[in-house]
């Protein structure tokens, strides 16, 4: 990408001309500056801070307000990338709804929104787009669905759960996404999906055949050593770096203590 200011339509037109999009997370000021500094064009500020940030075991307790204030503290980096924000758990469960929580993510510096669902959240996606906000899908393995669903599965495998996926993706670019996020998907059917549509289709753990990639951040750097990924494969071993470093600066005040102790 270029210096410019990465807008929907500058992803979207990403898929047109063959450049791979390389999307991560971001939940906070530095983190999202960092990644716009190397170039990131799409920065979501996801509701997986709920697991890598606030500590809870999935995504379904984060709230409207948590969104928010991530939200803020992200856009304060006024990063070139597209930031982006999840709608989070019940926050869009009618239209009305939806337009409601889109536009308090947009006022705390949102660009675009991201709801998880296919053809049963059709209207809300049309109300998002027709107020004016840009609108990323995201199909496959739903994490705000994950208690209902008993736990995370790749999704595809099935014959009915493929032409479920076709079906929802049809959807949502008639209804005017202008990306799709497909997560846990098998691989040949994520490739089906993104040959399929003229919108970019970002995988996570969806094979290399998606129009880009999107990992939570931390995991990529290693930041969360009891978490163990099938899908990705840490670059960094920051979270033993980290640890290094604190114990060599421990280590280094507690000598001087000791020091001055026997002096």
């Amino acid at each position: 990408m270029s210096g410019k200011k990465v807008t929907a339509e500058a992803i979207r037109a990403m898929k047109r001309s063959g450049e791979k999009i390389a999307a991560l997370t971001a939940y906070d000021f530095p983190m999202t500056r960092l990644l716009d500094d190397a170039g990131i064009p799409l920065i979501l500020v996801g509701d997986s801070l709920g697991m890598v940030v606030l500590g809870y075991p999935d995504t379904t307790r984060v709230t409207m307000e948590d969104m928010e204030h991530h939200v803020r503290a992200a856009a304060r980096a006024a990063p070139k990338a597209l930031l982006a924000a999840d709608l989070p758990y019940h926050s869009y469960e009618t239209a009305a709804n939806a337009i409601k929580n889109a536009r308090r993510l947009q006022t705390a510096g949102a660009e675009a929104v991201k709801a998880e669902g296919g053809r049963e959240i059709i209207p809300q996606v049309k109300a998002i787009v027709g107020s004016g906000i840009p609108f990323i899908g995201h199909l496959g393995m739903l994490p705000q669905h994950v208690l209902e669903e008993g736990g995370y599965r790749v999704k595809g495998r099935k014959d009915a759960e493929h032409q479920a996926l076709l079906a929802d993706a049809d959807a949502l670019v008639e209804a005017g996404a202008f990306a799709i996020v497909l997560e846990l998907v098998t691989a040949a059917v994520a490739g089906e999906v993104s040959q399929r549509i003229p919108i970019p289709t970002i995988g996570i753990g969806a094979g290399p055949d998606c129009d880009g990639q999107i990992l939570v951040t931390p995991d990529l750097l290693g930041m969360l050593p009891w978490y163990s990924l099938k899908h990705v494969k840490p670059k960094l071993n920051a979270a033993e770096q980290m640890r290094t470093v604190v114990q060599e600066w421990k280590n280094g005040v507690e000598k001087r203590t000791d020091a001055i102790a026997h002096s």
